[in-house]
This record gives structure tokens, sequence and C-alpha cells, in this order.
């Protein structure tokens, strides 16, 4: 089983600056340094503060931390992440698949194809 592209574009997003909502309210920004497959992301901060924002907006300068990836509510990227090479892959195989001439398409389903299905 493939990893789909949210999680690719996370992986793209490690040693940039991102801000994570986690599900209680909380907030995290800071360099992430490493993103699992769960979205299980460790952050430091290395190239900027890494700013723990808690429900009652009291800041607290960290470290390091480690957030699980089913706590996560949504992630923000840096904007330069929308010309990740991965979302030029993805357009040329939808291209593909819808069938555009210039490109080979193989049919739908198992069925024999003709009248009465299976063969």
């Amino acid at each position: 089983m493939s990893i789909g592209v949210p999680v690719k574009l996370i992986h793209e997003a490690e040693s940039h600056v991102v801000t994570i909502e986690l599900k209680n309210g909380e907030t995290y920004r800071g360099t992430l340094d490493v993103a699992e497959d769960n979205m299980n992301c460790h952050m430091s901060n290395r190239s900027t503060d890494l700013i723990h924002v808690d429900r009652t907006g009291k800041k607290t300068k960290l470290e390091h931390v480690f957030i699980r990836g089913s706590q996560i509510r949504f992630i923000i990227l840096p904007d330069m992440l929308k010309n990740a090479p991965m979302f030029h892959a993805d357009a040329k195989k939808r291209i593909a698949a819808r069938g555009i001439p210039g490109t080979v398409t193989r049919g739908r389903g198992r069925g024999g194809g003709g009248r009465g299905g299976r063969r």
C-alpha cells in the first residue's frame, strides 16, 4: 500500500516552518524535523523559535516536541510547497485517465465487452 498525496506533502515540508493545530485547540509553530507516514511529527526550534500556544492563548517557547499524528486537526504548510513536483506527476496521471487524445487508456472493469458481458 502506498502513501497518499497529503502524507507526501507533509514529508516535503520537512525542514520548513509549519504550524500544527491539535484537536484540543493547542497550536505549535516551528521547524518540522521529521514526519512519519502516520503523521507523527517531531518539531524543534532549529531555524526559528518553537512556539506552543495553549487554548487560553498563553505562549511558551520549547526546545522540541513530538506530536502524535492522530491528535492533529490540521497543518499549515509553507506556500512554496504548492509547486511541489508531486502535483505535476499527479496532474499527468489525471489527464491520461480522462482519455484526452494522444493518450492510451485501458477499459473499465472485467467485462468481456460486447453483448452478454463475460466470455
